[in-house]
């Protein structure tokens, strides 16, 4: 294969994310379900409609997928005080230990994955895969394409 960087980026992405979807469901996970428990995590006690705007996906798909985390205890929906129409998404402290599980799960797959790199060409990919994906939806790239 000639120099293609695109090419390599997404035939290695393949393999990282066959390779992450198995700790996933070694977990009991899918990948939108642990998506949304990462989010959760992360950021804390979110709004519905910020997690919905967070994760990109139809209000119809968020309800389905708390339904799922809540039937299995990861997740709690509730009225927020303020505003009764509001709804406040909670991870629960089930979902929070199955979250740091996850996360040393997903650090072993990079570990396997990363081993023929030192620590500083693995910042330096990271760096670089931060910028390209902060970048592929900026219209000055599409922009830049279609020039002649």
């Amino acid at each position: 294969m000639e120099k293609r960087p695109g090419l390599a980026l997404a035939f290695a992405g393949q393999i990282a994310g066959m390779r992450i979807q198995e700790a996933l469901r070694a977990h009991g996970l899918k990948n939108n379900h642990a998506h949304v428990l990462m989010v959760l995590a992360d950021h804390g006690a979110t709004g519905q409609q910020a997690l919905i705007q967070t994760l990109g996906v139809d209000p119809s798909i968020l309800v389905a997928m708390l339904n799922d985390l809540e039937n299995a205890g990861l997740a709690e929906r509730r009225r927020d005080p303020a505003d009764r129409r509001r709804h406040i998404v909670e991870i629960s402290p089930r979902g929070t230990q199955l979250v740091t599980d996850v996360y040393a799960s997903i650090a072993s797959v990079e570990a396997q994955l990363f081993a023929p790199l030192d620590a500083n060409e693995i910042d330096v990919l990271h760096k670089m895969l931060i910028r390209i994906k902060d970048t592929a939806g900026d219209q000055t790239c599409d922009a830049a394409n279609d020039a002649p």
